[in-house]
């Protein structure tokens, strides 16, 4: 029986392009004082085309963390140390406005009446990602929130899933992990965790459905997938039944 639920944020509970893209332009021509030759410079050095407006699929921002996406811009930027520009990233991710898949706090509202902890493993850092979720209102929703800095590492690796699982005291195959990359996907597996892949970040359904148990179009389609499957979907009943759904 699924009893909790762990969700990725960027791209799973926001849309990722609709969310980012904004953030990068103004980051980009900001650290670039202004001069757009080397703002799209900086964009390719985080998968970013600025003038399209788009991260590219393998984008380091996509899956990566804060971190990683500061380490790969900082060559472009000498006149800047690593914890300055650090910093200055995560201040404006913060401050970035997120676009809610669907209205979260009625959603989030109901998966608690079913009486489900959920909690949020985010690569971006923690500073940002509960900035990003008081806004929408839902932060005291979680039971749990972890970031890349949140002293469980990074996904693909399963820390921040067995995080959850221990602070609630779920055991790991009775969890739903969300998520719309790889490394989502891996880290659910790794743990012990039933893998959900949704299809609001950059990854297509064949990139996701080899390592999901289901591969749904967005959130929004959670509650009706746990009504036929909720009360009985475990791991010694989902050996071999990877299925992609189209809804």
């Amino acid at each position: 029986m699924i009893t909790g639920i762990l969700f990725d944020k960027d791209g799973t509970l926001y849309d990722f392009q609709a969310s980012w893209s904004r953030w990068a332009i103004d980051m980009l021509h900001e650290l670039a004082g202004g001069d757009p030759v080397q703002a799209a410079e900086l964009g390719l050095r985080i998968g970013f085309d600025i003038g399209a407006g788009r991260f590219q699929p393998d984008s380091v921002a996509v899956a990566g963390t804060l971190e990683e996406t500061a380490r790969a811009l900082l060559p472009g930027l000498p006149e800047l140390g690593f914890e300055t520009l650090y910093r200055h990233l995560e201040e404006t991710a913060a401050n970035t406005q997120m676009a809610e898949v669907v209205p979260l706090a009625a959603f989030l509202a109901g998966l608690k009446a079913r009486g489900l902890c959920l909690g949020v493993a985010t690569n971006d850092a923690e500073v940002p990602a509960r900035a990003h979720l008081t806004a929408s209102g839902v932060e005291a929703m979680f039971d749990y929130i972890a970031g890349a800095d949140s002293g469980y590492g990074t996904k693909p690796e399963p820390g921040m899933c067995l995080g959850f699982a221990e602070a609630t005291g779920l055991p790991p195959c009775n969890v739903l992990m969300v998520g719309d990359s790889r490394h989502d996907l891996s880290a659910a597996k790794s743990a012990g965790m039933i893998g959900m892949g949704v299809l609001t970040g950059l990854a297509s359904r064949g990139d996701l459905a080899d390592l999901a148990h289901v591969v749904l179009p967005d959130i929004s389609h959670i509650p009706t997938w746990l009504e036929d499957h909720g009360g009985t979907d475990t791991p010694a009943g989902r050996q071999n039944t990877t299925r992609s759904v189209a809804i």
